[in-house]
């Protein structure tokens, strides 16, 4: 009997025990966007599977919302619900919105300011689209910059260096009218240049604008300059590329399908994220050349991609939580895998440096472009009410690829509608 009555002790406090483990397991739902090609879904789940191992207390489910928009959207859709994701990656220019919306919660007051010197471990450029008014509201994780690719075989046949790509606005049209080709028809076979005009062509323009030496918004995100000459003279030349110079297709060039069409000899040179560098290189059955964009007056891009950020509709425990995981994410190890395995650019200097990368990069020194790239680069636009103010841009850039207005019409109607939606937030 006395067995009995021990046996049932030990059931009883195995149970409790396994109850109290499972009581205090921390559990956060994780919103993560996926916007190029490659197994990134795979990636991610691994990762966090490999967190949760080390960290039993805490349950990541991780949920992929489609690109960055869709994601946002479903965010703020679910914060207004009352059940918000705990922690996003979202895009870092989301930052003003997500803090309009009173959605996010600095890392400041999770941490407290004592503790926030971990900041200082990811790339100054990076912060720039992570931090305002003195607090860091994100942590940068899946970041990029534009970066232009060419398929060296085509060089070749064209007569031009297969190892060196364009450096100039100048010299992207001359190289394109080379490498632009027709049939006996007349019919374009392949095109010298494809830069989108859908899906991020607030990001292409910027590009252009960059380096024709001016900059689209000002620093606290209150105020654009989308009709200034130089990016009117930018939105100009791109579609100059179609209309004038004949080497690009005329009307919107999509996003989505850019790095298909360079994989499939359409195109010759393509401008997209660093983060399809993996992408491109799993698929192109060709030599290619990466190289940073071509300059007008400076060289230059801007910034691009998503930041860690963690929802204010959550538990103390449950910031911290989330807080551990945003750390574990991007330490210097694991932020030297994501950008090997995704092309992303590694998001802290002492990543480059890890064994793992530096063998990466001597065996592939195009992986570090972008990196190089971040000493002319500038923050993404990014504003208050950002979704609208990039939606008046992106119209104004579809309608001037597609012929139905002048460049600086088009930019003219942009910059009406976003002073509109800022003058709000102009003290």
């Amino acid at each position: 009997m006395k067995r009995i009555r021990s046996l049932f002790l030990a059931i009883f406090c195995i149970c409790l025990c396994a109850g109290s483990a499972l009581a205090a397991q921390t559990n956060l739902t994780f919103y993560f966007p996926v916007s190029v090609g490659g197994p990134i879904t795979k990636i991610v789940e691994g990762m966090t599977q490999e967190f949760m191992k080390e960290n039993p207390d805490i349950k990541i489910t991780p949920v992929y919302s489609g690109n960055y928009r869709d994601t946002i959207t479903k965010a703020l859709t679910a914060q207004r619900g009352g059940e918000p994701p705990h922690v996003a990656v979202l895009l870092s220019t989301d930052m003003f919105t997500l803090i309009d919306e009173n959605a996010i919660v600095s890392y400041d007051e999770i941490v407290g300011k004592d503790n926030m010197a971990f900041t200082k471990d990811y790339f100054p450029g990076f912060m720039r689209n992570s931090q305002t008014e003195g607090k860091t509201w994100g942590i940068p994780f899946q970041r990029s910059t534009i970066v232009m690719y060419w398929n060296k075989e085509m060089f070749k046949e064209a007569g031009l260096d297969p190892e060196k790509g364009p450096a100039t606005w100048q010299e992207l049209v001359e190289m394109g009218k080379k490498l632009t080709k027709k049939d006996e028809s007349g019919k374009v076979t392949q095109w010298g240049v494809a830069i989108p005009s859908t899906g991020y062509a607030y990001w292409m323009l910027q590009a252009l604008a960059i380096t024709n030496g001016v900059e689209l918004m000002n620093d606290a995100g209150n105020k654009v300059f989308f009709d200034n000459p130089k990016n009117i003279e930018a939105l100009q030349f791109l579609t100059d590329l179609a209309y004038k110079y004949e080497v690009s297709p005329k009307g919107t060039i999509d996003w989505s399908t850019t790095p298909r069409d360079f994989f499939e000899r359409k195109t010759a040179i393509m401008w997209t994220t660093t983060g399809n560098l993996t992408n491109v290189r799993t698929n192109a059955k060709f030599p290619f050349g990466v190289g940073m964009l071509p300059a007008n007056t400076r060289l230059g891009s801007p910034t691009g991609g998503g930041n860690f950020y963690i929802f204010k509709n959550s538990t103390p425990e449950e910031r911290k939580a989330a807080v551990k995981f945003v750390q574990w994410m991007t330490t210097a190890e694991r932020a030297a895998q994501w950008g090997i395995d995704t092309g992303y650019v590694a998001v802290r200097p002492d990543a480059w440096k890890t064994e793992r990368m530096e063998t990466y990069v001597k065996g592939f020194p195009y992986a570090a472009v972008a990196r190089d790239q971040l000493a002319h680069a500038v923050p993404e636009l990014s504003t208050h009410e950002n979704q609208r103010v990039t939606k008046a841009l992106d119209d104004a850039i579809q309608a001037s690829v597609n012929g139905s207005k002048k460049p600086d019409a088009a930019l003219k109607d942009a910059q009406r509608e976003a002073d509109r939606i800022l003058r709000r937030y102009q003290k």
